[in-house]
């Protein structure tokens, strides 16, 4: 189950961004179905999962799109509510080397509910993984975990975009799962032009007292054990396209293989092959792969 965001992207391309006060010609552009939430239901369920999908839309024609999205994905849509007023978007800029900057818009995302949240969790039978992020209240997803937490689900939360913890969230969560720029947020210490050491990815864990699982771009993803041991998985060298939603590709992977009952390991290192898959196509949900190409993907794995 996801509690989380819809957005539509509106994708500009160019060779380079602009600078301040700048214009230039972009190379192409294009819409897509996006939102961190809605990006890794649907990475989960193109891998095989049973996803439902608690969301906001508003009355618009793009949160109209959004469900029929879903529905064609068979993503379950009986927990998802329509507001009045408008849908969340993205605008997202493009580079060359494949990097993005991207502005969300909540929109209808902001009007989520605790007690549709909790309800959806407490409907039928228990979830497996319970998973959120930060583009809707965190007070939201703080419900939805407690309640998830009783019924013996395990809890994933997606810090993004960078945003302070609060204090309730944090002790509902089972899995943080950051990037460097939300890790930094977290902890206020920047590593500078390296990677994160093993002892602040340590601290950070003691610290947030959940498991805590980073990603790193092309260098891969750092797990801290329960030991406190430090295991790092290197991602598989590819062309970068587009990273839009690589991050959110990671974190559908990764709930897919724990829900499935695969190890820790096992679930880093599919979450880092469909995320590097994913950046060699452009787009957000557009750049997934098909189930068929997964199953073959992950043969090895």
């Amino acid at each position: 189950m996801i509690v989380g965001s819809t957005m539509m992207d509106l994708v500009a391309y160019a060779d380079r961004l602009p600078e301040a006060g700048e214009t230039v010609v972009g190379s192409s552009f294009q819409t897509g179905f996006g939102g961190k939430g809605a990006n890794q239901a649907v990475m989960a369920r193109l891998l095989g999962a049973d996803v439902s999908m608690v969301c906001c839309v508003g009355t618009d024609g793009y949160g109209t799109e959004t469900l029929q999205n879903f529905a064609e994905r068979g993503i379950d849509t009986t927990w998802a509510r329509r507001v009045p007023g408008a849908s969340g978007v993205a605008p997202i800029w493009v580079e060359a080397s494949g990097q993005n900057r991207i502005i969300i818009l909540p929109g209808a995302n902001l009007a989520m509910d605790p007690n549709v949240a909790v309800a959806a969790v407490n409907d039928g039978p228990a979830p497996g993984v319970v998973a959120g992020q930060f583009e809707i209240p965190q007070s939201v997803t703080a419900a939805a975990f407690a309640a998830a937490r009783r019924r013996g689900a395990i809890t994933v939360l997606n810090p993004a975009p960078a945003a302070p913890l609060e204090a309730e969230l944090a002790s509902a969560s089972d899995w943080l799962i950051p990037n460097e720029v939300e890790l930094t947020a977290l902890t206020g210490e920047d590593p500078g032009d390296g990677l994160p050491s093993d002892d602040l990815l340590r601290s950070v864990a003691d610290r947030v007292g959940c498991r805590l699982l980073v990603t790193l771009g092309e260098a891969g993803s750092a797990l801290v054990g329960t030991d406190g041991s430090v295991h790092r998985a290197p991602a598989p060298t590819v062309d970068a396209i587009d990273t839009t939603g690589a991050g959110d590709a990671f974190v559908g992977g990764f709930i897919w293989a724990l829900a499935g009952g695969r190890s820790e390991m096992d679930a880093v290192r599919i979450a880092t092959t469909v995320a590097a898959d994913s950046v060699t196509r452009p787009g957000t949900q557009l750049s997934f792969a098909t189930t068929a190409e997964y199953e073959r993907l992950l043969a090895d794995l």
